[in-house]
Order: structure tokens, then C-alpha cells, then sequence
């Protein structure tokens, strides 16, 4: 079966995807540098599937590590998760994130072209819509002036992906998600960011188990029905099969184009109010939360229209917002 290198694949939605890889046998390596993660995922990632994958603590950013690693390894494709990814953080960090973000993709574009790897999945994101005009956003939905560095820096990377793909053997794969949330059914792995979390459900989770005081809800006054801010979010075992199946498509070399997008959420638009409700409803915790003011970067609601991924990918979600915040919980209750 094919080797795939996961670029992040310790983190977040990149562990997720190394067991659904496994699961559907792949020979999967994983290059992760622990910037936001930690190494026990390996083991946990082992303990589900019965295999460990191969593991490369390398930092993308050093252009020669990345041309040893091509040098001394053989892989079939790419899934690329590695990038810093937070919205409020990259637009006090501008800098840091042009260079993890945009540095990182060019350097493993370079060797895929140099020793002959054609198939490449982005993780890029809805970001790239910026306010979108029109809701639900389908994959036509013109690119605005991104809201944030991060959003700027999945714009940028898919510009620099398309044009590679016109001058290369490389077929490429950009998957626009929306906001994954959730956890693995076992319970062993999940979103724990180092620090502060700076997304949504990580912070719920952790205010419900009391280790953080108090969740601020950014922003009251968005031309929403209560006022919160409104996302489109899929549980991560989803996103993470949407993964496998595109790739099966570049590698089937069933692909229209060597450059595609497609969208993945689940078409439905939750406020930050109903998450809210949601989770107590299915875990039975209270949550204390205020109301603040916005945040830079945020843009008022974004949700999907996966038409598209349904009809050529075959992909659909199947999991529901309160499955993923009940597995987010359970996930918690095992720190």
C-alpha cells in the first residue's frame, strides 16, 4: 500500500487522520516538530490502530532537514497539516506565521518536484472566503481580502500550490474545512492545544472541567439571531475521512483538474449561544461565560455548501454537532 507522509500529523486533526489512514492501510510517516503537540500522541495513535508510525521530529522551516528527509525517504504522497493556525494569535504574530505557513509549504513543494512525488493534500480553510457574501459558501464563492494573516497564509498557499501544479507533474488537492471539533471515539485522542486555547471548544471543555474560570464569548452584537458569531462545525473523524477519500482520488488519478477544491463542513451554521446550550444539553455541565467585545480577525458567520465533496468525493458528514461535543468531553475527562 502507498507510504503517506502526514506533515502535523501529531496534532489535532493530523492524529485523527494518521488512524483513519491506517485503518484503510496505509504505510503513513509522520513529521511533526511538537510545536503544538505532544509526542504521547504516538503512542496513542498506536494504541488504537496496533501499528506506530514512522516519526521525524523535523522543523519544515530548515530547508535542508527537509531535503534530507526526501533524500533518505520514499513516499507516495502528502497530507500537509503543519502550520500555525489561530486567528487572534496570527494577527499579533504576523510574521511568525508568514514564515511557518508559507516557508514550510514552499520548501516541500520544491522536493516533491525534485524527487518525483505528485500527490498533495492542503489543509487550508474557510478562512480563504473571508465575510463571504453569499451563505451557504460554495467552492465559486469569490476569494476576499483575508481577515487575518492565518487567512491570508492558506490564500497564499493555495495560489503557490495551483501555480506549482502548472509547471510540475503534481496534483494537488486543497480542502477548504470549516471548524473541526470533537474527539476519537476511544477517547485517546483529541484537540489539546499547549497553552491558552484560542479556539472554541478546547476552551469549553476545559471551562466545564473548571480549569479555566471563565469562557469569553467574542462578540454580542453580529448581525446573527443572538448576536454570536456563527460557524459551520464538523466533527473531526469526518474531516479526517474526507482526507482519505481525496487522496484516494489523486492517487486513482481520478482527479478533473490538477488543481481542486473542495469544501468541508457539514452546511449547517451553529452561534457560539447554541454551542453553548448544545454542550450542556448533552454533558449536563454548566458553563460560566460572559459576553466581551469582538475579536480582530473574526468575521460574523461562515457555513458550507459541500455539494461539491458529496458529488466527486462521495464524502458526506455523519456525525452530529452533539456527537462531536460529547466526544470532546469525554475526551476532556480523560486529561
Amino acid at each position: 500500500m502507498s507510504k503517506i507522509l502526514v506533515t502535523g500529523g501529531l496534532g489535532f486533526i493530523g492524529s485523527h487522520t494518521v488512524v483513519e489512514l491506517q485503518n484503510e492501510g496505509y504505510d503513513v510517516v509522520i513529521i511533526d516538530d511538537l510545536s503544538n503537540s505532544t509526542i504521547d500522541v504516538l503512542d496513542k495513535i498506536t494504541s488504537i490502530t496496533g501499528i506506530k508510525p514512522d516519526y521525524f521530529n523535523i522543523d519544515l522551516k530548515v530547508k535542508s532537514s527537509v531535503q534530507d528527509f526526501f533524500k533518505n525517504n520514499k513516499i507516495d504522497g502528502i497530507i500537509h497539516f503543519a502550520a500555525s493556525k489561530a486567528v487572534g494569535e496570527s494577527v499579533q504574530k504576523p510574521l511568525e506565521y508568514y514564515e511557518n505557513n508559507i516557508g514550510s509549504l514552499v520548501y516541500l513543494l520544491q522536493e516533491m518536484k525534485a524527487t518525483n512525488v505528485n500527490n498533495f493534500i492542503f489543509s487550508s480553510s474557510c478562512t480563504v472566503y473571508g465575510q463571504a457574501d453569499e451563505l451557504p459558501i460554495t467552492e465559486d464563492a469569490p476569494i476576499k481580502p483575508a481577515e487575518s494573516p492565518y487567512g491570508n497564509t492558506k490564500q497564499i498557499g493555495e495560489e503557490i500550490i495551483k501555480d506549482s501544479t502548472k509547471v510540475s507533474d503534481i496534483k494537488a488537492i486543497a480542502l477548504r474545512y470549516f471548524n473541526p471539533v470533537g474527539a476519537h471515539p476511544s477517547t485517546k485522542i483529541g484537540e489539546l492545544p499547549i497553552g491558552v486555547p484560542q479556539n472554541l471548544i478546547p476552551f469549553v471543555t476545559q471551562t466545564a472541567a473548571r480549569i479555566r474560570e471563565q469562557l469569553s464569548v467574542f462578540g454580542s452584537d453580529y448581525e446573527t439571531p443572538d448576536g454570536t458569531a456563527v460557524r459551520d462545525y464538523i466533527h473531526v473523524v469526518d474531516l479526517a475521512k474526507a482526507h482519505i477519500v481525496a487522496l484516494q482520488r489523486l492517487l486513482k488519478n481520478k482527479n478533473k483538474s490538477n488543481f481542486e477544491v473542495f469544501n468541508i463542513g457539514t452546511g449547517k451554521g451553529n452561534s457560539v449561544l447554541e454551542v453553548i446550550k448544545a454542550f450542556e444539553k448533552v454533558t449536563g455541565k454548566k458553563l460560566n461565560y460572559k459576553l466581551v467585545d469582538r475579536r480582530p480577525g473574526d468575521i460574523t458567520a461562515a457555513y458550507a455548501d459541500t455539494t461539491l465533496a458529496t458529488k466527486e468525493l462521495g464524502w458526506k458528514p455523519e456525525l452530529t454537532l452533539e456527537d462531536a461535543l460529547l466526544s470532546a468531553w469525554k475526551w476532556q475527562e480523560t486529561l
